[in-house]
This record gives C-alpha cells, sequence and structure tokens, in this order.
C-alpha cells in the first residue's frame, strides 16, 4: 500500500498531512541516488552510456 493512499490508520495518516509523505520522500531520493551512483560507477564506453536503465531492482525497496 502506498503510504499516500487512504488507510484505516488516522494516526500515519495525520503525521503525512503534518510532516509530509517521509516514506516517498526517500525513496525518491533513493532512486536519484542510485541513477546517480550508476553513471558516476559506468566504466563503459561513453555511447553506451545514454542507452544504459538506472531503475532501481524490484527487490531493492
Amino acid at each position: 500500500m502506498s503510504a499516500t493512499a487512504q488507510s484505516d490508520a488516522p494516526i500515519y495518516e495525520r503525521l503525512i498531512r503534518e510532516r509530509g509523505d517521509v516514506a516517498a520522500d526517500a525513496r525518491r531520493t533513493a532512486e536519484a541516488t542510485w541513477r546517480e551512483v550508476g553513471r558516476a560507477m559506468d566504466f563503459r564506453l561513453p555511447h553506451t552510456i545514454a542507452t544504459r536503465d538506472f531503475s532501481l531492482p524490484s527487490a531493492a525497496m
């Protein structure tokens, strides 16, 4: 279930309203970091870098 989806946990919903969706923010940051590390650590020829998919593995999160 997404942290922003309607749930039966009013305390959690209130925390999201007050503090923001920390879980979603952390996921976005992790994905951006994963892409940045992938670009920084890619030692292949430059013409192949643009075609690489830097998405997170599905089991990572």
